[in-house]
């Protein structure tokens, strides 16, 4: 899995206007590579989604700019916000999964296998859910660290705290009444979605 990280993106950008061709020549890997483009440029609507980044304009005119620091109430808002729209997408998707083969046709060695083609779509839905859950605790820990406001800090610990209860929570409900298999094929899914502290999945 390719990530790059929160502090990369931002560390490229200068104060003022930052088009999108600018800062994908910029932010470069560790090899001092560029990113794909089109990837590149999914991770910075991510970057916008977490409240780290303004669009503004359209197409060719479009351009980039940091946002300015919320207050405290806004930032936590905000934050319960998300959490609570990745939750509603996470809860619809698993309601419809629960009860259901979401994988067929698994060999032993369980390196081949099959969707059902009936829960394909919840499925995927259900992974961008968890995959936007993820990278979400992912900033609030970067966040986190690179605050000096105890406050937040502690608001943010809650947050995540949420998270984690949220997520095993759904865990439980997935794999209950699944083959061995299968949890085993979902577990490796779910693990491919985490990215490390302070980074976004590619």
């Amino acid at each position: 899995m390719q990530m790059i990280s929160i502090d990369n993106i931002l560390n490229c950008m200068s104060e003022e206007k930052n088009y999108f061709g600018d800062m994908w020549e910029t932010c470069v890997d560790v090899h001092k590579k560029r990113y794909n483009r089109a990837k590149f440029r999914k991770v910075l609507e991510k970057m916008e989604d977490l409240g780290y980044i303004k669009k503004h304009g359209h197409k060719n005119d479009a351009y980039y700019e940091k946002t300015l620091p919320q207050s405290f109430e806004d930032a936590i808002g905000f934050t319960n916000n998300l959490i609570f729209t990745y939750e509603s997408k996470i809860n619809a998707a698993l309601k419809k999964l629960e009860n259901r083969n979401i994988f067929v046709d698994i060999s032993k060695n369980l390196n081949s296998f099959k969707l059902n083609k009936f829960t394909k779509n919840d499925y995927d839905s259900l992974l961008e859910g968890m995959s936007g859950m993820f990278e979400l605790s992912s900033s609030i820990l970067w966040t986190k660290e690179n605050s000096n406001d105890g406050k937040l800090k502690k608001e943010l610990t809650n947050c995540f705290a949420q998270i984690k209860s949220f997520l095993d929570e759904t865990n439980e409900k997935l794999i209950r009444f699944k083959k061995t298999n299968e949890i085993i094929l979902l577990q490796r899914d779910f693990t491919s979605k985490i990215p490390k502290l302070g980074y976004l999945k590619l």
